[in-house]
């Protein structure tokens, strides 16, 4: 009967432990593939960790919703040519705006300020040279949750 009830525990615990999710965490040192489109212009908005604020905090462009960026993320996104703004969201203040060509990849850093004291994030937006723009990716995870 011991023998019995053992088998079924091992094997209850197998089954469940096939049920567990992979993480989606990237290794310790992983950067994301930064990759152009062709005919687009490509912008990664990166927020690093630490950053100044733990407050998650939606970016717009030009007036489209991106989504909320928090400390250690980061967005992909592709826009037409041209000028563009990439600002903060309702009482933020933070804006930058972009002069992009196609076929180019930016990069741009995302700092907030703002506390539980002061619910109201403000934004600050920097673009960054290539370098430096691939040097923060390393260790983010995309904010809209696809590779």
């Amino acid at each position: 009967m011991l023998k019995t009830l053992m088998s079924v525990t091992i094997l209850a615990l197998a089954l469940l432990a096939g049920c567990t999710s992979m993480s989606t965490i990237a290794p310790a040192g992983s950067s994301p593939r930064v990759e152009g489109t062709p005919g687009m212009a490509v912008v990664y908005v990166v927020r690093t960790r630490p950053d100044i604020s733990y407050l998650a905090t939606p970016i717009v462009v030009d007036d489209r919703m991106i989504g909320a960026t928090y400390a250690g993320t980061y967005y992909r996104i592709e826009l037409p040519a041209g000028r563009h703004q990439l600002r903060g969201y309702g009482q933020d203040p933070g804006v930058i705006t972009l002069d992009l060509q196609a076929d180019r990849v930016y990069f741009v850093q995302h700092s907030v300020a703002g506390s539980w004291r002061a619910t109201n994030p403000q934004s600050f937006f920097t673009l960054l040279s290539e370098p430096r723009g691939r040097a923060l990716l390393v260790n983010t995870q995309n904010g809209a949750g696809n590779a």
